[in-house]
């Protein structure tokens, strides 16, 4: 049986030589750099309706673009 997610657990990590911290809650998660503040969040109701998978898909392609 699994335990139910009723705080927020936090987790280090690195990514690119780069340190990172893993918020993981019940509203959903958030990827930060070490020492900052802001970073990306997704919501777990994004994640089931497919919002979040758009939003990545719209990044992707706008970051292809070349500049003008």
């Amino acid at each position: 049986m699994a335990t139910k997610l009723e705080k927020e657990l936090k987790r280090e990590l690195e990514i690119g030589g780069e340190p990172y911290v893993l918020a993981i809650s019940p509203d959903g998660l958030k990827l930060t750099r070490k020492g900052r503040r802001k970073g990306i969040e997704l919501t777990w109701q994004s994640m089931v309706g497919g919002d979040a998978a758009l939003a990545a898909e719209l990044r992707a392609s706008l970051t292809a673009l070349p500049p003008q």
